[in-house]
């Protein structure tokens, strides 16, 4: 008890005599201190911290094993499956767990839905929207169709080689074999220890040695494409009829894009400003089948823009009726007339063109054969004061959504970010919001200003040619133009051009969004396009299983990049790639 009680530091040995009855060794003071010898004991106070840091480490390590359950680390390893039985099971644990974070997703977005507008709803019903929120029918078919499609993949892309191994990865392919792995672990730094050629390998760090394992771990393209076909036809069948085709359209494009920046990287291929480009000639085709060919496109999409652009549905109806038809609804023309906005000139303008429509003049008169702008915009009386006015109006109406969609993910998924300086993530969202809103702003004025001027320009060579304006030495070239060539300027691919202009607002857009932006107006162009073709008999109809078969392409599309080359899909479908499917 008397040696328990005796005070001893780490770090001094004892100086005198102990005490008689121990054989602890005596150590003369006059005898310097031998490294790693003496006698030395661990404090109480030393010992409690150690033991806190051990439950702290523990603690610490079963919250990071909970997190792995519901969100994957950064540079996760391969699993190694080697039998069908293993598929089996890794296919399951990872398709129970795709469903399950599938599932939380789609609640949690639902309820905050349901909590934007439950106080419209009576307080009776208010427990069954919040239940249905969670556990409703679209709940359930999203985890089932995430689910199925990662297990489904999952079994198949490990399978493949086991079930045909003689067309599995050989060292001419993408795979790394032993030697390249030794070529890759000699171009790390070394040192002046050498160390046995069989033990190098166990000194790569973490993230080498996963890096090793993923190349090691390609597959064949075809493996992917074909786990990703058969995975997303299955998968999309869960999904109601209605929502299959925008879930198609975005895979599909998606897959169109990781594809093709794949190719241009293995061919040394560079487009300057590829998303601009294809963004314009997805609104080419959008802004023409808004006029030309309102059928090819969503109801919805059509009525947002015409509510973006301040167009009265009056005036698409009338230029759609007179110029595929020649002929103008006098309905619709009445219902302009009845605005109470309409100004006086404009009003007088469409009366005039009623009266004309009904009793035409004699030749040379000039006839309307597209909408006058008075109905495009009858609150406004001259054509010059439409982009000052719709700018700041289409603006006024972006800023609230795209302050939203600028403001909420920074503070949401970035909250240590926000904490840390809060000033330049509000100016940061701040300038972003208003630099989306002046693009959609711009792209609407282009496209009326075109829209306004290019008519005028119509009537006025028009006029020149019949007569009905003085020749001079001015215009005297313009009279020359063959009328042929003057009607391209009303003809219906001119407003295909128009869209193509309007597209190049893009460049206002931040550089990171425009890919982003363009692939959001690429499955409305396609889709209007195709049915636009096979309107014309030159593509095939595809019926109930258009979506499936469109679906399974994409995602073929997709899981060949993601699984060779994943830094060539966007950074979001590679992210949610890597939640719900892993490495392997």
């Amino acid at each position: 008890m008397a040696f328990k009680s005796l005070h001893v530091d780490d770090e001094t040995p004892f100086t005198t005599a102990p005490p008689s009855g121990f054989d602890t060794p005596y150590i003369d003071s006059s005898m310097p201190p031998t490294p790693g010898e003496g006698i030395h004991f661990t404090p109480k106070r030393a010992m409690t911290s150690f033991d806190n840091l051990v439950a702290l480490a523990n603690y610490q390590e079963r919250l990071k094993d909970a997190r792995r359950v519901v969100w994957r680390d950064r540079g996760e390893p391969v699993v190694e499956v080697e039998t069908l039985r293993e598929c089996f099971e890794h296919a399951a644990r990872g398709g129970f767990r795709s469903g399950s974070l599938a599932f939380g997703i789609r609640a949690c977005i639902n309820l905050v839905l349901a909590l934007i507008r439950i106080h419209r709803v009576p307080r009776d019903f208010r427990p069954a929207l919040i239940r249905h929120a969670i556990f409703g029918e679209d709940t359930w078919r999203f985890a089932a169709m995430l689910g199925t499609f990662t297990s489904v993949y999952k079994f198949l892309i490990n399978a493949l080689p086991i079930l045909i191994p003689a067309l599995s990865p050989s060292k001419s392919s993408s795979a790394v074999d032993d030697e390249s792995c030794d070529d890759l672990e000699a171009q790390l730094p070394t040192t002046s220890l050498v160390v046995p050629n069989n033990r190098r390998k166990t000194r790569l760090s973490l993230s080498a040695r996963t890096q090793l394992i993923l190349i090691r771990k390609q597959t064949r393209r075809w493996h992917a494409a074909l786990a990703g076909a058969v995975a997303g036809g299955l998968a999309i069948s869960w999904e109601k009829r209605s929502r299959r085709g925008l879930i198609a359209q975005q895979l599909f494009v998606r897959g169109l894009q990781g594809s093709y920046n794949s190719y241009t990287t293995r061919k040394g291929i560079r487009v300057p400003h590829g998303d601009v480009f294809v963004f314009t000639l997805a609104c080419g085709q959008i802004m023409y089948a808004f006029l030309m060919r309102p059928d090819t496109l969503p109801r919805s999409y059509r009525a947002w823009i015409g509510q973006a652009g301040k167009i009265p549905a009056e005036c698409v109806n009338m230029n759609l009726s007179l110029v595929r038809e020649g002929k103008c609804d006098l309905s619709q023309l009445d219902r302009v007339l009845s605005f109470p906005d309409i100004t006086p000139s404009n009003k007088a303008e469409l009366l005039s063109f009623r009266r004309d429509y009904l009793d035409p003049p004699p030749p040379p008169e000039y006839i309307y054969r597209y909408v006058p702008c008075g109905a495009v915009h009858p609150a406004l009386s001259a054509c010059s004061s439409v982009p000052l006015d719709r700018f700041f109006a289409v603006f006024k109406w972006m800023l609230p959504i795209y302050g939203a969609l600028h403001f909420i993910p920074p503070i949401l998924f970035k909250w240590k970010n926000f904490l840390k300086d809060p000033g330049s993530v509000i100016v940061r969202a701040g300038l972003g919001s208003m630099r989306s809103s002046a693009f959609l702003g711009v792209f609407v004025v282009i496209y009326q200003t075109l829209f306004c001027y290019k008519h005028m320009l119509h009537r006025y060579l028009t006029k020149l040619k019949s007569g009905l304006i003085d020749s001079n030495a001015a215009n005297a070239f313009f009279k020359l133009i063959p009328q042929s060539t003057v009607d391209l300027l009303i003809s219906k691919a001119s407003f295909m051009v128009l869209g193509l202009a309007a597209g190049l607002s893009l460049f206002i857009e931040e550089k990171r969004r425009r890919a982003e932006l363009a692939m959001y107006v690429l499955p409305k162009g396609l889709e209007s396009l195709w049915i636009t073709l096979r309107g014309h008999g030159l593509v095939f109809r595809t019926g109930k299983w258009g979506e499936t078969l469109l679906t399974a392409i994409g995602m073929a599309l997709v899981m060949a990049t993601y699984q060779n080359d994943p830094q060539h899909l966007s950074g979001l479908v590679r992210r949610i790639m890597y939640q719900f499917i892993g490495a392997n």
